[in-house]
């Protein structure tokens, strides 16, 4: 019961972030959003640099859920194959899971100023791409680490490009998704 409402509640914190910015997550605004009684976040998240973790560590267990829907890509051979993957992963971040990303933009800007959280932050990301670095060895990719970084580094643009760049109103077509997914992947798989 506890870990289901510290989950609830930093689930809901990321959507105050989404919605509203760094500026409107307070420990009522979550409170509220979520419907729980006044005090209830403040409980189980002492101060807002607590809560903001708890953000972040929620966000790599997502993460890490949609890297264990990977996890079927080593018995897949070929590029084309894990790009279209890829490419699922990236219409669904664009669509049913924007919040969460535009959230993770929130608290990245927010780590600039926080080395606290900055800490938490790299440390999620370091495991992110040692995972996707384990998949692209499986799949015989040479200086996996290497090409894991900038694949990620890669995704993470297109993204950001989609979600609040340039391209933020440009509506989410999956082909074209797919097609950007397959040159990376194919250039990520070459022969070194």
């Amino acid at each position: 019961m506890e870990q289901d409402r510290r989950q609830l509640i930093a689930r809901t914190a990321l959507q105050v972030l989404a919605g509203g910015g760094a500026r409107a997550l307070t420990h009522r605004a979550v409170d509220t959003r979520a419907a729980l009684p006044a005090g209830s976040t403040s409980y189980y998240f002492r101060s807002r640099t607590a809560l903001l973790r708890a953000c972040v560590e929620d966000l790599a267990a997502q993460d890490h859920g949609e890297l264990d829907l990977l996890a079927p890509l080593p018995a897949a051979t070929d590029a084309a194959a894990l790009g279209e993957v890829l490419a699922d992963v990236l219409v669904r971040w664009l669509s049913t899971d924007r919040e969460r990303h535009i959230a993770r933009y929130e608290l990245s800007l927010e780590a600039l100023r926080r080395p606290e959280l900055a800490e938490t932050l790299h440390r999620s990301g370091t495991a992110i791409r040692d995972r996707v670095a384990g998949v692209l060895a499986d799949l015989g990719a040479g200086d996996p680490a290497g090409r894991a970084q900038w694949l990620v580094a890669c995704l993470d643009g297109v993204l950001f490009d989609r979600l609040v760049g340039a391209n933020a109103g440009a509506a989410v077509d999956r082909e074209v998704i797919a097609a950007t997914t397959r040159r990376l992947t194919a250039l990520v798989l070459e022969p070194a």
